[in-house]
């Protein structure tokens, strides 16, 4: 049966307009280029922040959009206002390739961008980028340097959240006694491992992997924390059993006490029983010669009884 002609314009009309948004989509692509023309020149602290920082994130936030060096275009129409910060994550965007990141079509701006200093860039990553991610409403803005003697504070590590149209800085906490900073836009705890970054699952207590690394490595990493983590309990409870024999000492010690002042009110009150009782033994032996004495006299002057 052939097709209704209605049914036929309907679908040649859908298909116009896909083709109509395909080829004002490419012509927005070509609008907001996804390049400058220039290489992107790194030394191989900051290249190798940038990849494993990406590789990372995309192992522990699956379904977010993980991109590094992608221009970010905030406001429409206006091609020369953008930034390429070097790792960025967006969630609820959908993972799937972008020539650019462009936030009108988004619908938000990126949630965490990083930068990673080098010697020509932290000026620029610490003023302008500051204002501009700050302007665009990023919630955090972090800042790592590999190299070390980078930043003006000397901290190679550094989250800022926005607050009020402003960055602040993030504290830090110990955990496990390690020195690390909590992400609250990406769900991780963050900490520096050398020349590059380390997150951790803060629901797990597990390190994400790096990109390459074994299961035997993580494995291995795994119960050396185990470990610790067992040798801390232990040394708890040794604590705690330390502090029980303590205390039963103490309490020995005043039961002891206690039967020392027991023991000498005792004696003292048979001292004062003997005494009393050897008072009352003189005046009864005074009462007895005082009698005998009664009677004598009386023999003698005839009238005893």
């Amino acid at each position: 049966m052939p097709a209704h002609p209605d049914t036929m314009r309907q679908s040649m009309a859908r298909a116009g307009a896909v083709a109509l948004g395909r080829l004002a989509e490419a012509a927005e692509d070509l609008f907001y280029p996804s390049s400058d023309g220039e290489p992107m020149a790194q030394n191989t602290w900051q290249g190798d922040a940038i990849v494993s920082t990406a590789g990372d994130l995309k192992v522990a936030l699956p379904g977010a959009f993980v991109a590094a060096d992608v221009f970010v275009y905030p406001e429409r129409g206006n091609r020369n206002r953008k930034v390429a910060p070097d790792v960025l994550v967006a969630f609820g965007v959908g993972d799937h390739p972008r020539m650019s990141y462009r936030v009108w079509r988004e619908g938000k701006p990126p949630d965490w961008v990083l930068e990673v200093a080098s010697q020509s860039t932290v000026a620029r990553d610490l003023d302008y980028k500051n204002r501009f991610f700050a302007e665009m409403g990023v919630r955090e803005f972090w800042l790592f340097d590999p190299k070390g003697g980078q930043f003006p504070s000397g901290a190679r590590l550094q989250g800022l959240k926005l607050v009020g149209g402003e960055y602040r800085r993030l504290g830090s906490r110990l955990v496990d006694g390690e020195r690390m900073i909590h992400s609250e836009a990406l769900g991780l705890h963050v900490r520096r491992e050398g020349r590059l970054l380390r997150f951790r699952d803060p629901k797990t207590g597990e390190d994400v992997p790096h990109q390459g690394e074994s299961e035997k490595q993580r494995k291995s990493e795994k119960r050396r924390r185990e470990t610790a983590e067992v040798r801390a309990e232990q040394a708890d409870v040794r604590a705690e059993q330390a502090e029980a024999r303590a205390e039963q000492a103490d309490a020995r010690a005043e039961a002891a006490e206690a039967r020392e002042a027991q023991a000498h009110q005792a004696a003292e009150r048979e001292a004062r029983e003997r005494k009393a009782a050897e008072a009352r033994a003189a005046q009864e032996a005074q009462a007895a010669e005082a009698r005998i004495a009664e009677l004598e006299a009386a023999l003698k002057r005839g009238t005893a009884p």
